[in-house]
């Protein structure tokens, strides 16, 4: 499509990041990747066998070349954790960048938004790039571009859940007021609908991971995302028509030749 985006100064041509947990076989998730055109994979740095050569790894599956790694602290509930985490991730070579979780609540998965600040502050000031999973709470976003993050990645739905859009008004003023830092959204999607949704209001890109994994054909919603996320990105600089009340004719009937 010749568009891209450009988060800490590195440009990505696609506009969909995607995600290895849940995925039947690490075959499946291989070929979801590559279904999806997605250039950044994301990796839970606690779930992947990082030191043991022997034994199999997630990571043996992930073409370092083709894919960019995005380490992420999921399961990680406290500041120390997360921080820990990204160093352990930095160290063992997968990247000095991070999807930084730092959860709240086990039942919901939302954010600790005042520890997610706080990690953020210590990661940025130690030269990782981060990109925070957050809420939809604009107040928090500032805070957390202030602490030194290079994107922001708001819930449209609770981590899993497939709801699509729940938080529509919220995403809206979150896109309107934040111009410094790319917007992701993520968690909340549940199919190509809502992914296209998104982009048309505006969003820099889209990181999913159940939606497609959890599908019943795992490798055409990777390609129907695919779709979706560049048919919501080419809405959105077209530019939509205004919406009117009452009916518009396709073909005016001024004008005409009598």
């Amino acid at each position: 499509m010749g568009d891209q985006f450009t988060i800490a100064g590195r440009n990505f041509r696609s506009r969909l990041m995607i995600g290895t947990g849940k995925y039947r076989t690490f075959q499946e998730m291989v070929q979801c990747h590559d279904a999806s055109g997605a250039e950044v994979v994301t990796v839970a740095v606690r779930r992947v066998n990082l030191t043991d050569k022997t034994k199999e790894s997630m990571l043996d599956y992930i073409d370092r070349k083709k894919y960019f790694i995005l380490p992420n602290t999921a399961a990680c509930y406290s500041v120390d954790d997360a921080v820990r985490t990204a160093r352990l991730g930095r160290e063992v070579g997968l990247s000095e960048w991070v999807k930084l979780e730092v959860i709240g609540d086990e039942k919901t998965l939302f954010p600790d938004v005042f520890g997610l600040v706080e990690a953020t502050k210590i990661l940025a000031k130690e030269g990782f790039v981060v990109l925070p999973y957050t809420n939809d709470d604009l107040i928090t976003a500032k805070r957390l571009i202030d602490a030194g993050a290079a994107a922001v990645m708001p819930l449209a739905a609770p981590i899993g859940s497939g709801l699509g859009i729940q938080n529509y008004s919220s995403l809206r003023i979150l896109r309107e007021q934040i111009t410094e830092v790319p917007l992701i959204v993520d968690a909340g999607v549940g199919t190509a609908s809502d992914a296209c949704i998104a982009m048309e209001m505006g969003f820099d890109g889209i990181l999913m991971n159940t939606a497609v994994a959890a599908a019943q054909d795992a490798v055409k919603m990777a390609a129907a995302m695919k779709h979706a996320v560049e048919a919501g990105r080419l809405a959105y600089e077209a530019g939509r028509m205004e919406k009117k009340l009452y009916a518009s004719a396709s073909s005016p009937l001024s004008g005409l030749i009598k």
